[in-house]
């Protein structure tokens, strides 16, 4: 009964609202995950964002709007409560019976996917025929596929090098093949060590990780760079603790399908680049010469 009581409210609110119109340039949007809100801001509506998601904080603009929750859970009345005429939800993350019941609050809710770097460009032209900033969104999403393309052109032949992308320690998990980082990896020359995981993520057991032998380790800024160290360092054999190739990235610019991925490509590739010159270091050396683990990373 009480469920039914807590419905009129947000019922009330929705039946209040104006009707959207869908071919209507939307003037107040809502975005449910972070890298929507940057698509916005990328293709000029930054100024038409009402409410995002909680850890939406680029532009920095955008960290003081309302937050409706997080990418997976969504404050139905909050949505409610900024009046928006579009919600943007992400394809691989807003459960689907949250958008389900906004939509038959009355809200106007779109779905947006952008799970590759090529379909980030694609991304911010279908967001700018919902905002009505074609011209600005062609010009972003030309930015873009301009730049990728000269990333791709530097990165082409770099020589191939084992990749770990590493969250946690205890235990420890890496990404498959499914993932938009592994993808990041492989345009810098790196080769996803665990690529044919059958899921997009998994647990991995610290003698299935030697054996992988990986070269670098890549690890988001929000990890313990002590744990990671700590845990190479009880796998001393390994290519990657030897040379001490471990790499600390913003997690932002690997895990957010915006124009911001970019800068990520850029930053992996940097580190895959030391991590070659380590390695060519190491092969040089005897093994009581070699660089300590902790001197990479950071």
């Amino acid at each position: 009964m009480r469920s039914h009581l807590k419905f009129f409210p947000l019922l009330a609110v929705a039946l209040a609202m104006p009707a959207a119109r869908a071919e209507a340039p939307a003037q107040r949007v809502a975005t449910l995950a972070p890298h929507l809100a940057e698509l916005v801001c990328a293709v000029g509506g930054c100024a038409r964002l009402v409410a995002v998601s909680r850890l939406s904080n680029y532009p920095a603009s955008v960290a003081s709007l309302p937050q409706l929750g997080d990418a997976w859970s969504v404050n139905l009345e909050a949505v409610l409560a900024q009046r928006p005429d579009l919600v943007i939800a992400w394809t691989d993350g807003t459960p689907p019976d949250q958008v389900a019941r906004l939509q038959k609050l009355g809200l106007r809710v779109v779905w947006l996917q952008a799970n590759t770097l090529d379909s980030i460009g694609a991304a911010l032209g279908t967001v700018g025929g919902w905002l009505g900033t074609q011209t600005a969104a062609a010009s972003a999403a030309n930015d873009y596929r301009q730049r990728l393309a000269g990333l791709r052109a530097q990165h082409r032949d770099e020589p191939a090098i084992r990749a770990v992308y590493q969250i946690e320690t205890s235990p420890a998990y890496t990404i498959s093949a499914a993932s938009p980082i592994s993808e990041v990896m492989s345009l810098c020359g790196g080769v996803n060590v665990f690529a044919a995981l059958p899921t997009i993520s998994a647990a991995i057991g610290q003698e299935a990780m030697l054996a992988a032998a990986p070269d670098v380790v890549l690890y988001g800024r929000e990890e313990s760079a002590v744990a990671m160290r700590a845990y190479w360092a009880r796998l001393g054999s390994a290519p990657v603790a030897k040379a001490g190739n471990l790499y600390a990235i913003d997690p932002d610019l690997l895990g957010r399908a915006s124009p911001r991925m970019l800068d990520g490509v850029v930053a992996v590739c940097a580190a895959f680049d030391q991590a070659r010159s380590r390695l060519a270091e190491v092969r040089r050396r005897s093994p009581d010469q070699s660089p300590k683990l902790g001197a990479a990373a950071h």
